[in-house]
């Protein structure tokens, strides 16, 4: 199902790529990449080295020199040197892991 579409809602397709970087949480790694396309809830890359190893459950995606424009994210799917990611909202964590201990998030 790799070449299926797994995202739902808009995206926008960048002919050239968008030049992007990956990085770890605790910042312990970095990865160049491009941005292949984008959603309002995910974006597939195309990653430049090897992922294997690294921490790529939750990550940043670097979208600025600066690091000023950037989106929390979380590993999808990976297909050879593309990977799909989910971009992660603020309080997304705080829900998971209320759903996990199957309390109500909002309370």
């Amino acid at each position: 199902m790799a070449g299926a579409e797994r995202r739902r809602g808009d995206r926008v397709v960048f002919d050239r790529g968008f030049a992007a970087h990956m990085m770890g949480i605790d910042g312990t790694w970095r990865r160049d990449c491009v941005m292949e396309d984008v959603s309002e809830t995910g974006a597939k890359l195309t990653v430049e080295g090897s992922v294997e190893g690294l921490h790529l459950k939750e990550f940043f995606l670097l979208l600025s020199s600066t690091g000023l424009a950037y989106r929390r994210c979380e590993l999808a799917w990976v297909n050879g040197d593309q990977i799909g990611v989910n971009f992660l909202k603020q309080g997304d964590k705080k829900r998971k892991a209320a759903a996990r201990r199957g309390e109500d998030a909002e309370t």
